[in-house]
């Protein structure tokens, strides 16, 4: 499985940026890392349609100065480059994430991950503030879902802190696999992995649900999100940065959330609400 990445560089940043991911998760992209000066943006090689992406209106107007690279990613090459430069982080002094070739330390909890091609060591600002409210929420008994769960960090660390059920989704395959090896790499006993979107999501009802994935995806999948709450559930999201949460919050009043609190860690956002 190849995947291809782009590197766009967008003129003005924003709301170009914005618009660019939006026409790509149109036509098959699945993920994207923005960075100062515009995005990288991650499609199967096997979705990937030339025709289409040369005919995106962002590229056909005069509104925005758009260039961009391109190269093929092959999975085993992105596991062997994270090798030489992963370092463990540690959250709250309480949390340690690190690869199975670092030792542990004293920390209460600590999480093996290996990430390859998924999101989320806790080394990102939004993985790390993820986690931070993990640690100040009280998850014993409580069901969990990982909405977008990458590597499985957010789900193993939500077992470790005493949640009884988790269901862990992503879209991506990879990502699928990847949290599987990961759960059994931390023992983890109560978390069960789906491949998808928020169309798998049936009837259940959760009493935390955690997502970190993009302001656009989040919009969309808010008012799925409140049908799968319990009364008094909670909506842990991150993805975003602090400029967005106004539009965050909006939309989830709409969908009656309450806004409780926020962390921020540089420009990104991390928040809380209450159904």
């Amino acid at each position: 499985m190849v995947y291809l990445e782009f590197d766009f560089i967008v003129s003005p940043l924003e709301p170009g940026r914005e618009i660019l991911i939006a026409e790509l998760s149109n036509i098959g992209f699945e993920s994207f890392v923005e960075n100062e000066k515009g995005l990288l943006a991650y499609v199967l090689e096997e979705d990937f349609s030339q025709l289409k992406f040369d005919s995106l209106h962002i590229f056909n107007t005069k509104s925005f100065e758009l260039s961009y690279s391109k190269k093929s990613i092959v999975q085993q090459n992105w596991n062997a480059q994270w090798e030489k430069s992963f370092e463990p982080i540690v959250v709250e002094e309480r949390c340690r994430v690190r690869a199975p070739f670092h030792s542990p330390k004293d920390e209460p909890y600590d999480i093996i991950i290996e990430p390859k091609m998924s999101f989320g060591t806790g080394h990102h600002e939004t993985t790390y503030m993820m986690l931070q409210h993990i640690l100040e929420h009280d998850f014993k008994q409580k069901t969990v879902l990982d909405m977008g769960c990458g590597t499985g960090v957010l789900a193993i660390l939500a077992e470790k802190r005493g949640a009884s059920k988790i269901e862990a989704i992503d879209i991506d395959s990879w990502c699928v696999e990847n949290t599987t090896e990961n759960i059994k790499k931390n023992n983890c006993k109560s978390i069960h992995i789906s491949q998808g979107s928020a169309e798998v999501l049936g009837r259940l009802k959760y009493d935390v649900i955690l997502a970190n994935i993009n302001r656009n995806i989040l919009l969309e999948q808010i008012p799925k999100y409140t049908q799968c709450l319990t009364s008094n559930g909670i909506l842990f999201m991150s993805g975003f940065y602090k400029e967005d949460l106004p539009i965050i919050s909006e939309k989830c009043t709409e969908f009656g959330l309450q806004f409780e609190k926020n962390l921020q860690k540089n420009e990104w956002v991390s928040a809380k609400y209450v159904f």
